[in-house]
């Protein structure tokens, strides 16, 4: 990286943030994909009770005895929340890697001597 130029070097310190920032989003839609497959499967177990059922919900270290159509509604409502946070990180996610594709490209073509394509550029 010594013989590359300021203006490279620049390039690749960027393209490197740019694959941390892809990686973080990566990481935290698959937390939140976690989550609401938990969700999903709580809503599944609320379903499969009867209406009159005792349930609880986890307060903090304390379980705290709820309605089950309180605990539905709560339920499918972080369900809905969850699933658009999803969505909202595989579009981040999708602009990142194309990101990172223009980045590699534009790094390419000044490793190899030359400018990168038109549409390769910002």
């Amino acid at each position: 990286m010594e013989k590359l130029s300021p203006q490279l070097r620049h390039q690749v310190v960027q393209f490197q943030q740019a694959q941390q920032h892809a990686q973080i989003l990566l990481s935290q839609r698959q937390q939140i994909e976690l989550l609401l497959k938990e969700t999903e499967r709580a809503i599944e177990e609320l379903e499969k009770l009867p209406e009159d059922a005792v349930v609880y919900k986890s307060v903090g270290t304390l379980l705290v005895r709820s309605e089950k159509s309180t605990l539905q509604k709560n339920l499918t409502e972080q369900k809905e929340t969850l699933d658009l946070r999803v969505k909202t990180l595989q579009r981040q996610e999708e602009r990142a890697v194309q990101r990172l594709r223009e980045m590699r490209d534009k790094i390419d073509g000044a490793l190899k001597g030359k400018e990168p394509s038109e549409g390769a550029g910002s």
